[in-house]
Protein backbone atom coordinates (compact mmCIF):
# COMPACT_ATOMS: atom_id res chain seq x y z
CA UNK A 1 0.00 0.00 0.00
CA UNK A 2 3.25 2.57 0.61
CA UNK A 3 3.74 2.90 -2.88
CA UNK A 4 -0.23 3.93 -3.72
CA UNK A 5 -0.16 6.61 -0.75
CA UNK A 6 3.67 7.72 -1.90
CA UNK A 7 1.87 8.78 -5.27
CA UNK A 8 -1.27 10.22 -3.30
CA UNK A 9 1.35 12.32 -1.15
CA UNK A 10 3.13 13.64 -4.47
CA UNK A 11 -0.53 14.26 -5.62
CA UNK A 12 -1.07 16.35 -2.48
CA UNK A 13 2.44 18.21 -2.44
CA UNK A 14 2.11 19.51 -6.05
CA UNK A 15 -1.48 20.23 -5.57
CA UNK A 16 -0.75 22.62 -2.69
CA UNK A 17 2.65 24.07 -3.89
CA UNK A 18 1.10 25.33 -7.16
CA UNK A 19 -2.16 26.93 -5.07
CA UNK A 20 -0.10 28.34 -2.37
CA UNK A 21 2.12 29.53 -5.65
CA UNK A 22 -0.64 31.02 -6.97
CA UNK A 23 -2.16 32.29 -3.63
CA UNK A 24 1.06 34.83 -2.86
CA UNK A 25 1.54 35.91 -6.48
CA UNK A 26 -2.26 36.52 -7.63
CA UNK A 27 -4.82 38.61 -5.97
CA UNK A 28 -8.62 37.57 -6.28
CA UNK A 29 -9.77 37.45 -9.82
CA UNK A 30 -6.20 38.40 -11.30
CA UNK A 31 -5.90 36.61 -14.93
CA UNK A 32 -2.62 35.82 -15.94
CA UNK A 33 -2.28 35.46 -19.72
CA UNK A 34 -0.38 32.00 -20.43
CA UNK A 35 -1.32 30.83 -23.94
CA UNK A 36 -4.08 32.36 -26.10
CA UNK A 37 -6.28 29.76 -24.55
CA UNK A 38 -4.78 29.36 -21.36
CA UNK A 39 -4.71 32.09 -17.87
CA UNK A 40 -3.45 31.27 -14.40
CA UNK A 41 -6.54 32.99 -12.53
CA UNK A 42 -7.16 33.31 -8.67
CA UNK A 43 -10.85 32.04 -7.50
CA UNK A 44 -12.48 30.24 -4.56
CA UNK A 45 -14.98 27.79 -5.52
CA UNK A 46 -16.84 27.10 -2.04
CA UNK A 47 -19.00 24.39 -3.88
CA UNK A 48 -18.16 21.23 -5.84
CA UNK A 49 -17.14 20.73 -9.52
CA UNK A 50 -18.61 23.15 -11.89
CA UNK A 51 -19.08 25.46 -8.69
CA UNK A 52 -22.09 22.92 -7.78
CA UNK A 53 -23.80 24.73 -4.24
CA UNK A 54 -21.22 27.56 -4.40
CA UNK A 55 -24.42 29.79 -4.44
CA UNK A 56 -25.24 28.40 -0.82
CA UNK A 57 -25.00 30.17 2.46
CA UNK A 58 -21.90 28.47 3.81
CA UNK A 59 -23.46 24.48 5.06
CA UNK A 60 -21.82 23.36 2.01
CA UNK A 61 -18.27 23.81 3.31
CA UNK A 62 -18.69 21.24 6.26
CA UNK A 63 -20.61 18.89 3.76
CA UNK A 64 -18.17 18.77 1.24
CA UNK A 65 -15.37 18.41 3.86
CA UNK A 66 -17.30 15.10 5.68
CA UNK A 67 -17.85 14.08 1.70
CA UNK A 68 -14.21 14.49 0.98
CA UNK A 69 -13.15 12.79 4.61
CA UNK A 70 -15.47 10.10 4.09
CA UNK A 71 -14.34 8.95 0.27
CA UNK A 72 -10.93 9.34 1.26
CA UNK A 73 -11.55 6.73 4.16
CA UNK A 74 -13.39 4.51 1.73
CA UNK A 75 -10.40 4.59 -0.89
CA UNK A 76 -7.62 3.78 1.91
CA UNK A 77 -9.45 0.82 2.90
CA UNK A 78 -9.51 -0.04 -0.71
CA UNK A 79 -6.20 0.48 -1.48
CA UNK A 80 -5.90 -2.12 1.68
CA UNK A 81 -8.09 -4.19 0.35
CA UNK A 82 -6.45 -4.73 -3.49
CA UNK A 83 -2.69 -3.55 -3.11
CA UNK A 84 -2.02 -6.03 -6.51
CA UNK A 85 -4.49 -4.01 -9.05
CA UNK A 86 -2.18 -1.73 -10.48
CA UNK A 87 -4.43 0.46 -12.64
CA UNK A 88 -7.52 0.41 -9.44
CA UNK A 89 -5.19 1.39 -7.12
CA UNK A 90 -3.01 3.96 -9.01
CA UNK A 91 -6.54 5.51 -10.33
CA UNK A 92 -7.58 5.64 -6.32
CA UNK A 93 -3.83 6.68 -5.50
CA UNK A 94 -4.64 9.76 -7.44
CA UNK A 95 -8.27 10.06 -6.35
CA UNK A 96 -7.12 9.96 -3.05
CA UNK A 97 -4.58 13.11 -3.03
CA UNK A 98 -7.15 15.15 -5.30
CA UNK A 99 -9.53 14.89 -2.31
CA UNK A 100 -6.85 15.04 -0.10
CA UNK A 101 -5.76 18.70 -1.61
CA UNK A 102 -8.87 20.07 -1.94
CA UNK A 103 -9.73 18.72 1.79
CA UNK A 104 -6.97 20.99 3.10
CA UNK A 105 -8.05 24.22 1.06
CA UNK A 106 -11.43 23.53 2.81
CA UNK A 107 -10.43 23.19 6.51
CA UNK A 108 -7.90 26.52 5.58
CA UNK A 109 -9.80 28.82 3.30
CA UNK A 110 -13.62 27.62 3.41
CA UNK A 111 -13.33 26.88 -0.29
CA UNK A 112 -11.08 25.37 -2.85
CA UNK A 113 -8.35 27.36 -4.63
CA UNK A 114 -8.76 26.96 -8.53
CA UNK A 115 -6.42 28.50 -11.02
CA UNK A 116 -6.65 26.93 -14.07
CA UNK A 117 -8.49 28.88 -16.48
CA UNK A 118 -8.98 27.18 -20.35
CA UNK A 119 -11.02 28.90 -22.81
CA UNK A 120 -11.74 29.28 -26.49
CA UNK A 121 -14.02 32.14 -28.45
CA UNK A 122 -14.91 33.83 -25.30
CA UNK A 123 -16.42 30.43 -23.83
CA UNK A 124 -14.53 29.53 -20.56
CA UNK A 125 -14.06 25.90 -18.66
CA UNK A 126 -14.74 26.16 -15.09
CA UNK A 127 -11.54 27.00 -13.26
CA UNK A 128 -9.94 24.06 -11.81
CA UNK A 129 -6.70 22.87 -10.34
CA UNK A 130 -3.84 19.94 -10.03
CA UNK A 131 -6.31 18.07 -7.33
CA UNK A 132 -9.19 18.73 -9.48
CA UNK A 133 -7.30 16.73 -12.75
CA UNK A 134 -5.84 14.23 -10.61
CA UNK A 135 -9.27 13.27 -9.32
CA UNK A 136 -10.36 13.54 -12.87
CA UNK A 137 -7.24 11.30 -14.06
CA UNK A 138 -7.87 8.51 -11.60
CA UNK A 139 -11.72 8.77 -12.58
CA UNK A 140 -11.24 8.27 -16.01
CA UNK A 141 -8.57 5.05 -15.44
CA UNK A 142 -11.32 3.48 -13.17
CA UNK A 143 -13.70 3.75 -16.02
CA UNK A 144 -11.06 2.59 -18.71
CA UNK A 145 -9.67 -0.07 -16.43
CA UNK A 146 -13.67 -1.43 -16.30
CA UNK A 147 -13.56 -2.24 -19.71
CA UNK A 148 -10.43 -4.37 -20.26
CA UNK A 149 -9.35 -7.49 -18.11
CA UNK A 150 -8.06 -7.93 -14.54
CA UNK A 151 -4.56 -8.39 -14.20
CA UNK A 152 -5.32 -12.13 -13.59
CA UNK A 153 -6.87 -12.34 -16.86
CA UNK A 154 -10.17 -12.69 -16.80
CA UNK A 155 -12.98 -10.16 -17.38
CA UNK A 156 -14.19 -7.74 -15.15
CA UNK A 157 -17.65 -8.28 -13.51
CA UNK A 158 -19.34 -5.21 -15.34
CA UNK A 159 -17.53 -6.61 -19.05
CA UNK A 160 -19.59 -9.70 -18.21
CA UNK A 161 -23.08 -8.88 -17.58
Amino acid sequence: MLPWLGIALVVVVLDQLTKYWIHQTLTYGQAIEVLPFFNLVLVYNPGAAFSFLSDQPGWQKYFFIVVAAVASGWVLYLLARHPHKRLFCFALALILGGAIGNLIDRIVFGAVIDFVDVHVAGYHWPAFNVADSSITCGAALLILGSFGKQEDGTLPETAVK
